[in-house]
């Protein structure tokens, strides 16, 4: 039995990621007991004393701090988990590498494309452990997916399709700014939708079909202007309330991919289904359980699609967990990526996505922004994107 390796945590941030991160954190080795490394709770960190303290009772945590620089200087912690709005990602994470500390950060990775590769830069420098929580790679039914696609089963693939809908900011009266809203916030979230929704569709693309190589895009601000909740002021929003773009990935396919938080009746629905030369995948977040899967080689008179029941022990991760036939949910993605975590400590192989990694999915964003603002083609690789505008540095961050 292993265990004998403390991995000492520092939450920074105690809104949701960080109750939904530490969930993680307590239950891995019950579930994944051969791994070598612990997680213990060391301290959580936010700026409302009476709010981390409150979080820190409730979920184990031996001390909090109301400063996270404090986090970072402290012996006794050696990995820094990053639950913060998108603005403080870059500087937390810089200071933790330059201090020595594994890193867990909350996706996107950064509110710009120059911030995440400061953020690369310091990583790969400081040679530190590092993973960001893209969390949809690790349901079990899109680690099938993977599988599946890897095997060559479905063949040349010939389409991806994805999309992420919400509906919670269709009120004009909804504030931007603040801690419930700060996704509405250009300053603090970097992009609307783009960075929030589709960057999980990005990676999740990247992962099972490859890398993007063009987009073009189209974004809306359907609500042109809110109050401000820290200043009470009514101001220009700044963030992308819809995104639509498409796409050529690496190996010759079109993607096409949506996003928006006005598609009224949906509170998180994601989808994606891939087309492929023998056969094709689609699955739903609202039936994260189960895969459709459709085989072109199947005899004529029974071919269809299939539901694929994801709860069998020979399935992804599916063996950590109950009778085959029921099913887990989504707090068990983030177990899966800590325990991935610490397996990866163990054996010397990144975590994936690790930062490198995620500045893909970074790239694949502001190319979409770009896209978007000035209604052209964007290729993913930023400098041939500087050279196609003649000297002109491009505009980064804007929705």
């Amino acid at each position: 039995m292993g265990n004998n390796k403390e991995l000492r945590i520092g939450l920074i941030g105690c809104g949701l990621m960080g109750r939904i991160h530490t969930n993680g954190y307590k239950r891995a080795n019950d579930f994944f007991p051969e791994l070598e490394y612990r997680p213990v709770l060391k301290a959580a960190c936010s700026r409302s004393e009476e709010k981390v303290r409150a979080f820190a009772e409730q979920w184990g945590y031996e001390s909090y701090e109301t400063d996270w620089k404090v986090i970072i200087a402290r012996d006794d912690i050696n990995a820094v988990d990053i639950c913060t709005p998108n603005d403080m990602h870059a500087e937390i994470a810089i200071a933790a590498a330059e201090a020595g500390k594994m890193i867990l950060c909350e996706k996107p990775l950064a509110r710009t494309l120059p911030e995440a590769q400061q953020m690369v830069e310091a990583i790969e420098k400081a040679g530190v452990a590092n993973t960001v929580w893209y969390n949809y790679r690790r349901v079990p039914a899109v680690t099938l997916a993977k599988q599946i696609i890897d095997s060559g089963k479905l063949g040349r693939i010939f389409h991806y399709r994805a999309n992420f809908l919400q509906d919670w900011t269709i009120n004009a009266d909804v504030p931007q700014g603040g801690t419930a809203t700060w996704r509405l916030d250009a300053a603090a979230a970097g992009s609307g939708v783009t960075g929030d929704l589709l960057a999980h569709c990005i990676d999740t693309a990247m992962w099972l079909n490859g890398g993007i190589k063009d987009v073009s895009a189209l974004t809306e601000t359907f609500i042109k202007e809110r109050v401000h909740q820290e200043t009470g002021k009514v101001q220009k929003v700044g963030i992308d309330d819809a995104c639509i773009f498409h796409c050529h990935f690496d190996n010759g396919a079109l993607g096409l991919f949506e996003a928006t938080r006005y598609a009224r009746g949906h509170k998180a629905l994601y989808t994606f289904e891939i087309n492929g030369e023998h056969a094709s995948i689609r699955w739903d977040l609202h039936d994260m359980n189960r895969l459709e899967y459709f085989d072109h080689a199947d005899d004529s008179i029974v071919r269809g699609w299939r539901s694929i029941h994801v709860s069998d022990s020979d399935q992804p991760y599916m063996d950590r967990w109950w009778i085959p036939g029921t099913s887990i949910g989504y707090e068990h993605t983030f177990l899966h990526h800590v325990a991935d975590f610490l397996k990866s400590l163990e054996t010397g192989e990144p975590c994936s996505p690790n930062f490198r990694e995620a500045l893909e999915t970074q790239k694949v964003c502001q190319a979409v922004l770009d896209s978007a603002a000035d209604r052209s083609w964007k290729n993913t690789d930023v400098e041939w994107n500087k050279k196609q505008k003649a000297g002109q540095e491009p505009v980064l961050g804007e929705a």
